[in-house]
């Protein structure tokens, strides 16, 4: 604005134009520019490191319900609560679900590089632990956990404020769909 106002005067014969004055304020523009630029950059840049984690949008506490299947066919309703901590490619998390006559209680360590996910986990109830392994990114996750004499498959799917766990297996515990909210 500046410029303009210093170019209609000098063109008007108002005010001599000033080749020292005409580069001060080109220096002052593209200054101004470099940092919008940058400032924009950085924003940027924190915005898709951010959208990036593959556990993005799954820190925090749910809670929610469901059934367990059990191997004779049974069905309970369940009533669980979870706890997830981010840290970039890094997640910690905890899984505790009950109903009347059941309950577990997981854990698990995981990281995902490139989409793929590797892990330990732990169910204290029953003292047991073992390794998952699988892809996933965006919410959406398969994996397979296993022990000696123990493989199920899980999915888990998170989209805004909602979450679906799936976990099926060949043992005693049959499989379990969880629903969970924030």
């Amino acid at each position: 604005m500046a410029h303009q106002r210093a170019y209609r005067a000098a063109v008007d014969g108002k005010l001599p134009v000033n080749e020292a004055s005409r580069l001060a304020e080109t220096f002052a523009y593209s200054r101004r520019l470099a940092f919008a630029a940058a400032a924009f950059f950085a924003a940027s840049t924190a915005i898709v490191h951010a959208q990036s984690s593959p556990f993005a949008g799954m820190a925090g506490n749910w809670s929610g319900g469901g059934t367990v299947t059990l191997d004779d066919g049974s069905r309970e309703r369940l009533r669980c609560r979870a706890s997830y901590q981010v840290a970039s490619i890094n997640m910690t998390m905890s899984l505790t679900c009950a109903s009347d006559a059941y309950k577990f209680i997981l854990a698990a360590n995981v990281v995902d590089e490139r989409g793929q996910v590797t892990g330990t986990w732990s169910e204290s109830s029953r003292n047991i632990a073992g390794t998952l392994e699988g892809r996933g990114g965006g919410g959406n996750f398969q994996l397979v956990v296993s022990t000696a004499g123990f493989n199920a498959n899980l999915a888990l799917r998170t989209v805004g404020n909602k979450q679906t766990v799936t976990m099926r297996a060949d043992s005693v515990f049959r499989g379990a769909d969880i629903s969970l909210s924030k």
